[in-house]
Parts: C-alpha cells; structure tokens; sequence
C-alpha cells in the first residue's frame, strides 16, 4: 500500500532548488522584500470587504479586528520566515508540508492553496467589476446591471426598481485578459511593479489625509455596537468574525517567503520583509478603517457586497447643502482613486492567478496531476494548459457567485495554510532538530502554537456555510488523491516515473 506520510528529503528540495533556480542570483535585501510584501499585500481585501465587515459584524470595531488579524499573521509569518530560509523553493506551504508531514498532507494544503489563489483572484475581479461600473457612470456610460451581477445579487435602480443580476460580464473579462498575458508569458518589469505599490500605497495615503478632515466623532458612537443576538452580529462575536472575514485583506505576506532563493541574506532579510511590510499594512489598514467609518456611519455600508465601499465613504466627505444633500468636497478624487484602484486591482489578480498556476504545476510535477499541467508552452514556455483551466474556473465563480461568499472561502482556505505551516514548524523542530536554520522561529513551541490558536479561533468565528463550502471542495480533492494521485506519486512509484 502506497505511503501516505511519505515525505520529501530537505536535501533533495535544496537540490531541485539548485536544479531549477541555479540561475538566480541574491539580489533582493530588506527594503526590496519589504516593497514586494507590501505591494501583494493591498489589494482587493482593504478596499472591497472592510466596508461590508464593518457594517454587517463589527461596526467601527473593525480597527480591533484588524489588529487581531494581524497577530495572527505575525505568529504565522515567523513560522514562515523560518522555512524560507532553510527551504528556498517555490510551492510554499505546499512544499513545506511535504517535507514534515508527508504527502497527504501536502495533497491537502496544495489543494487548499489553489482554491485560496482561484477564489482568491475571482473576489478581486468582482470588486474590479464593482470600480470599473463605477469609473463608467461617472462618463454617462451605463452597463446593464444585470449583466455587472451574479444571480444571487440584485440592486435598486434610480427609479426605484430592482433588477435582479444574471452574470458578470466586467469580471469574467478582467479574469481572462489577465491570464492570456500570463500565458503569453507577459511579465511586469521591476519599474511597473515598484510604480503598482506605490501607487496603491499613495492611494491609502490619500484617502487617509483627506478622510481624516471629514471625520464625525458621532458615527463610532458605539464602538462596539451590540450584538443583535446572533453570533457574528455585532459584539465581541462580530468583531472576531469580522477579523475571520478581513483576513483576506492580509492574504499575500505569504509571497515574500517564495523570494528566498533571491535575499541577499535570508537569515535577516526574510523576516524583516515579511514581518515588516505585515507591520506597515497594519498600521495603514488601522487608519483607513477609521476614516472610513468616521466620514460615513458603519451602517450605511451594510449590504456592501453589491456596492464599491470606498467611493460610499468618499460621497460622505464634503458638506451638505440647503437640501441636505452631501457635495463631495473633492469630486476629483474618486476617479483618481478608482483608476489606481482598477489597476492595483488588475495585478493582484494577474499574482494570485500565476501563484495558483505555480501550486498546480509543483503539484503536476510531483506526479499528484496530470503531466499536462506541468508541460510549458513551447512559444511561451508557460504552462498555458493550467492558466487555461483556472480561466475557465476561475471565470465561472467570478460570473456566478457573490463576493461575500469567495471572499470568505479565500479567508478559510489561508487560515487552514497558515495552521499547517505553524504545525510544520513544531514537527520539523522536534524530528529533526539539527538541520541548519538560517532563520529560526522564536519561542517555539509558543509562537507557532499561538499561531494555531488564533487562526482556528477565526475560522471558527466564520459562518457555517463556508466551512460546509472548504469540506465540499477537500472531499473532491480527497477524491482525486486517492482515485488518481496516490497511484500516480513519483515518491510513492519511483519505478513507475522510470519507464
């Protein structure tokens, strides 16, 4: 019977890392890890769900949300720091877990992490959708709302009707513009992405200082609104549903540990890029979410997952007229604001549809799918076959589904990862105490622990339909592992990849 906690040697990932990334040279110190970890994170997170978390969970709470989510990640992110710089592969938790706790469960975070990247990237490309009907309206070109909305969503036209959506056209279009560039091979040159991160940075900076005038002391009165009586309604139970929720808004940090084999000195860079750029987003989250529930009262955000939040809060920044209606002190700025949105927005799906690929095709290697995924173009020298699945796939959620609900499915899947990477730590720590660790995790057992902790107690906090959702989609990948995968492993068929 095939080995299900068969693991993968370090020495041999040091040497497929030697293989495949020879070439690579240690170019990357702190600041440029710092400027990558912020740039993957702000993204579609701060701008699309902390509105509708704060209306519906926490209200102006949602800065203590923030704050917990981000212990989470600092308790994770030190338990990353130190696989990659003893690990500096690509595959991430993936190949972490395959070299602690065998190949089952590395099928299982890998699975994990192709619905975080997938559902991830199709969360991003609804919120586009949002921004881009926005960016239309303000030049009189009005799209039908049915065709800007999933089935499930509906809105409330000027004149009073309700059109119900049928599919979202704007997002289905974003999804495959990017991935025909990630199969043409298509890549940003450092100039383009060092301009993308500053460019959303500037864009927090901006909605911050000129929120910051318009603030009403009134609207965080409660703070902590009461719970309604249901769990996650408001209350301390919101506030940690709400921090369940955001998560999303940190999914990124993650990438910095993939840039390993690039730091220049992994044992002090790693986690100063990683813990660093989790430090200055955090402080950037804080603020925004107090400005933006200060300019504009957590209510008017309920039922967020039809509106873009953001401009909702800028509406509010200006003073009311003889008619009580707000003029918008800066009508400037929403468009401004909604062009860099729209672009950050395009790259953070563009990076979480080539880290999706990337999962897929260690995987494919690895012998859990089909070769077919792991075959590059021979024009591109990409592996077009797995972009052109997940276009498919990743366009039909886009389509199909709200965004409330991918959004916490992505938040599920990356807090299932971060556990695991937290467990690898303690397993790997206690089996084999002596390997060289460029970077080790400090306090441990306690910090990877804590890291457990905390990120089981906020996918508890999360809704049951979403836990129903991740154990729908393990069943299928628990199906696929043991009906393909498992005869097909090249660890656990070696004669077998010989012929």
């Amino acid at each position: 019977m095939a080995n299900l906690w068969i693991k993968k040697s370090i020495s041999s990932l040091q040497g497929e890392a030697s293989e495949e990334h020879g070439s690579l040279k240690r170019t990357l110190g702190a600041r440029s890890l710092v400027a990558l970890g912020i740039g993957a994170i702000i993204g579609a997170g701060l701008f699309s769900i902390t509105g509708g978390a704060a209306g519906n969970n926490a209200g102006p709470a949602v800065t203590i949300s923030f704050i917990i989510a981000a212990v989470a990640c600092g308790f994770a992110g030190l338990c990353y720091a130190e696989f990659a710089s003893m690990i500096p592969v690509a595959g991430s938790a993936y190949t972490y877990s395959y070299a602690t706790m065998g190949e089952f469960i590395a099928w299982i975070i890998g699975w994990d992490l192709v619905l975080e990247y997938a559902v991830g990237a199709a969360t991003v490309s609804i919120s586009w959708s949002r921004y881009f009907v926005k960016f239309l309206g303000y030049y009189d070109i009005h799209l039908p709302a049915s065709m800007t909305m999933s089935p499930f969503d509906s809105a409330t036209l000027a004149d009073g009707t309700v059109v119900h959506g049928m599919i979202n056209f704007p997002a289905i279009f974003i999804v495959v513009l990017m991935s025909l560039l990630l199969i043409k091979g298509t890549r940003e040159s450092a100039a383009v992405n060092n301009f993308i991160v500053a460019l959303k940075v500037i864009v927090v900076l901006i909605f911050i200082i000129l929120g910051w005038g318009f603030i009403n002391s009134e609207n965080y009165h409660p703070y902590i609104p009461v719970n309604t009586g249901d769990f996650g309604s408001f209350g301390w139970s919101g506030i940690v549903r709400a921090a369940g929720i955001i998560f999303f808004a940190y999914i990124g940090f993650d990438a910095v540990s993939t840039a390993a084999q690039e730091a220049k000195n992994p044992k002090r860079d790693m986690p100063i890029g990683i813990l660093v750029s989790l430090a200055i987003c955090t402080v950037l989250y804080i603020l925004f979410a107090h400005v933006m529930t200060g300019v504009a009262n957590y209510t008017s955000f309920q039922g967020a997952d039809g509106i873009a939040p953001v401009a909702v809060a800028i509406d509010h920044m200006g003073t009311a007229g003889a008619d009580g209606v707000i003029v918008p002190a800066y009508p400037w700025l929403n468009k401004a604001i909604i062009i860099a949105i729209l672009a950050g927005y395009s790259s953070v799906i563009m990076v979480m549809l080539m880290g999706q690929s990337r999962v897929f095709f260690s995987m494919s290697k690895d012998g859990l799918l089909p070769k077919i995924f792991s075959k590059v173009h021979p024009k591109f020298g990409t592996p077009s076959k797995s972009n052109l699945l997940f276009m498919l796939f990743v366009s039909l959620f886009a389509a199909f589904v709200p965004a409330r609900v991918v959004g916490e499915m992505t938040s599920i899947g990356t807090l299932l990862a971060f556990v695991l990477v937290c467990v690898g730590v303690i397993v790997l720590r206690k089996k084999q105490p002596d390997l060289p660790r460029e970077f080790k995790t400090p306090f441990v057992p306690l910090v990877p622990i804590l890291g457990i902790v905390s990120c089981l107690a906020m996918m508890v906090a999360l809704p049951g339909d979403t836990w129903l959702r991740l154990i729908i989609w393990l069943a299928i990948g628990f199906i696929i592992y043991f009906g393909y995968s498992i005869k097909n492993s090249k660890l656990n068929n070696p004669d077998k990849d010989k012929k």
